[in-house]
């Protein structure tokens, strides 16, 4: 792969068609950042989507991986990547230049859906706008790295910490986690505090101050209180700490340079994870706006099987996954329809009229305006549990399914709304992924980690979370335990740097007897 700098001027007929579907666009309401067009050769597509939408990425052997596996694809018609567009300002997208016509308009007015939703939904906006700069200083810096201590060094490191980058706290954004005056501000104590540490002493006169204070029972209370106090401080973090890489790059025994790539693999998680959490939102944000844009306005007659096969193509829903792209536009349909027809409030809700509910169109014509809202306000879960109903469900066959291990197969676990809503909900909470919290960074007065699991019902993969704990291990530099539950037995999971170990523990920190289990 060759990092290089592409051409940004656009061919006249690319250059036109960019400025009609930019106009249409804006007249619809869409409000997005600049856009820059980039026309790439197909494997130069594949080298940017393998760094993740920034050719001056960091380099590490993960990238050249998935480069390999896009182009393996794409050369055995088995994928394609029609679009690519970057949250930034000025915002990126990229066409492939062997596209015909109609597909470079489809992608055109589906890359401004998607600039709109970058620039206008809530949980973007922490997000920095000049991310093309700041990976390419990144990478600048981790190049710097790799000179000065060794491309095996860091990348063995990076290794790590790119393999635990989502041990983040995804809510902290939003939510004040730490008071402004932390218990580790350590300012100079006041007389009072000072007065108030002192061992009380009892008033005496003097030939009975020996007698009434001993100093050998008062030099036992003041090491007992130091003592008390030293392992008060030695208890850390004050709550549970759901953002891992933070506790890590704060406490953890790191180098300068070590604790700079962290931060580094940690400021990518964040500005990368919107993009997970607003998957079917986004993805059909942009399918609406780039149907609505090609049929009522771009499209010719004689692109329109070739617009119909590329369109289904991408809508194709399958029974063994959901297509955002799918379940997304049609759900922001259903919510413009309702809205239009004036389907929601209480006078729907406690309709009990089936025929009148089937009829019933005030045609208030609110749709578009709510669209607008949606989009502004929600995310993928907000999103599913507001505007999710029931008639939804049944026009799409909407399921859940669950593994029979009777059977070793999946089957068709209910139909019932709550319980598909619920599946759904479940799935998207966190990606899918185990809330892991730092519980104490002193354990057992050792310097040991210990991390907790919040079971929700679905016990953990072993193999995954014996990999987690060796390369947060790895980074802490002293063994690190996991608190969570297996069949419905606490267990705590170990790692000492040279073997795994698995306790059953009762309702403390402690493990009942010897480890009952272990492996290397």
């Amino acid at each position: 792969m060759s990092l290089g700098f592409y051409n940004t001027n656009l061919p006249a007929n690319l250059r036109l068609l960019k400025e009609e579907i930019e106009g249409y666009a804006r007249n619809y309401g869409l409000d997005f950042f600049e856009t820059i067009f980039e026309v790439v050769d197909a494997d130069d597509l594949n080298e940017i989507a393998a760094y993740g939408g920034f050719p001056t990425r960091y380099p590490h052997w993960s990238f050249g991986m998935q480069y390999q596996e896009l182009k393996k694809g794409y050369e055995y018609g088995l994928s394609k990547i029609y679009e690519m567009v970057i949250n930034n300002d000025p915002c990126y997208a990229y066409l492939m230049r062997c596209n015909h016509t109609v597909d470079q308009k489809l992608v055109m007015a589906h890359v401004y859906g998607h600039c709109d939703f970058f620039k206008n939904n809530a949980y973007f906006s922490h997000t920095t706008r000049k991310m093309m700069d700041e990976i390419a200083n990144h990478a600048a810096r981790i190049r710097g790295y790799v000179e000065r201590f060794g491309e095996d060094e860091v990348e063995k490191f990076l290794d790590r910490c790119m393999s635990i980058d989502d041990l983040i706290d995804i809510h902290s954004v939003a939510i004040k986690r730490r008071d402004g005056n932390s218990r580790y501000d350590f300012a100079t104590k006041s007389s009072e505090d000072e007065e108030d540490s002192r061992t009380q002493r009892f008033k005496a006169k003097g030939y009975m101050e020996d007698y009434i204070n001993p100093p050998a029972t008062l030099k036992g209370e003041e090491d007992e209180e130091k003592k008390k106090k030293d392992r008060q401080s030695q208890q850390f973090p004050d709550r549970p700490e759901k953002d891992v890489l933070l506790f890590l790059i704060e406490h953890a025994p790191l180098k300068t340079w070590q604790r700079d790539v962290l931060s580094i693999v940690r400021d990518e998680a964040y500005y990368f994870y919107p993009q997970a959490q607003t998957k079917i939102m986004n993805e059909g944000w942009a399918s609406f706006w780039h149907s609505t844009i090609m049929t009522q306005k771009v499209l010719e007659p004689s692109e329109v099987i070739d617009y119909a096969d590329h369109h289904s193509g991408t809508m194709a829903t399958s029974s063994r996954r959901l297509n955002p792209y799918k379940l997304g536009i049609e759900l922001l349909r259903d919510v413009e329809r309702r809205w239009n027809m004036g389907q929601f409030g209480a006078e729907w809700d406690n309709c009990e009229d089936m025929e009148k509910k089937r009829t019933w169109d005030k045609q208030i014509g609110l749709g578009r305006q709510k669209l607008f809202e949606v989009r502004r306000v929600h995310n993928d879960i907000t999103f599913i549990d507001t505007y999710l109903t029931p008639e939804f469900c049944r026009e799409y066959n909407l399921f859940s399914f669950n593994y029979q291990d009777q059977t070793k197969n999946y089957i068709v676990e209910s139909r019932e709304f709550q319980k598909v809503k619920q599946r759904l909900l479940f799935s998207l909470t966190n990606f899918g992924k185990p809330w892991i919290y730092v519980t104490d960074g002193n354990h057992g007065n050792r310097g040991e980690l210990l991390l907790r699991h919040d079971h929700n019902g679905v016990d953990l993969k072993m193999d995954e979370a014996q990999d987690t704990l060796s390369n947060v291990q790895y980074v802490w530099g002293r063994p690190v335990h996991l608190e969570t539950v297996i069949d419905d037995q606490p267990v705590l999971l170990s790692f000492d740097g040279t073997e795994h170990q698995q306790q059953a523990i009762g309702g403390t920190d402690e493990p009942r007897g010897k480890a009952s289990a272990k492996a290397k």
